[in-house]
């Protein structure tokens, strides 16, 4: 019965924060305007620092709700990382909006915050000092996503965490695979 928290927490990752705050502030589909990618920093991008900000805690809940429920049910380790990932895929991949997901940034965060108030301090942490240093979003999000397995292994140290933590990184890193080809030749902004 417990393994009906795995696609419970799809389904909540598969809320596209992005495309639901859109619409409801009368604001433009972020799939198919600016970058294209339902995520906080395209829906800046196309309706300001508010609707950014709520798209950004929509998508943090939606990692960090199926993971806080998972632990309060007593999950074992193999069940909570697979919600974790459950969570994180339903972003990427949403049901719910054919299947076309944001970069998984916000809703990562939000299964590390749910997993270890310390661990998503650590992350956010790795991601405000980045972007202080570099003032690039996407640079931030890639720094952040490097270390998070570290930080798992540190802080949480669980093998299945861990390892589903590295297979989150590798994703992250390969969603955001147009932004590292623009920050190696200098154009990302």
């Amino acid at each position: 019965m417990e393994w009906l928290l795995v696609p419970a927490a799809y389904l909540v990752g598969s809320v596209s924060s992005a495309v639901i705050v859109c619409r409801m502030m009368g604001l433009v589909d972020p799939r198919e305007n600016g970058s294209g990618n339902p995520g906080a920093t395209n829906v800046m991008r196309i309706g300001g620092k508010k609707a950014a900000a709520i798209t950004l805690a929509g998508d943090a809940l939606k990692g960090l709700l199926p993971v806080v429920l998972a632990r309060m049910l007593g999950a074992d380790s193999l069940l909570l990382a697979t919600v974790v990932f459950a969570a994180f895929l339903g972003h990427l991949y949403p049901v719910f909006f054919d299947f076309k997901g944001g970069k998984g940034v916000a809703t990562s965060f939000g299964v590390t915050l749910g997993l270890d108030g310390l661990l998503g301090i650590v992350v956010s942490g790795t991601w405000l000092l980045a972007y202080k240093i570099g003032k690039i979003s996407s640079l931030s999000a890639l720094v952040a996503a490097v270390l998070t397995p570290f930080y798992v292994w540190l802080i949480v140290r669980d093998v299945y965490l861990v390892t589903v933590f590295v297979v989150i990184s590798i994703i992250l890193l390969w969603r955001h695979r147009s932004n590292i080809r623009r920050l190696l030749s200098g154009e990302e902004d």
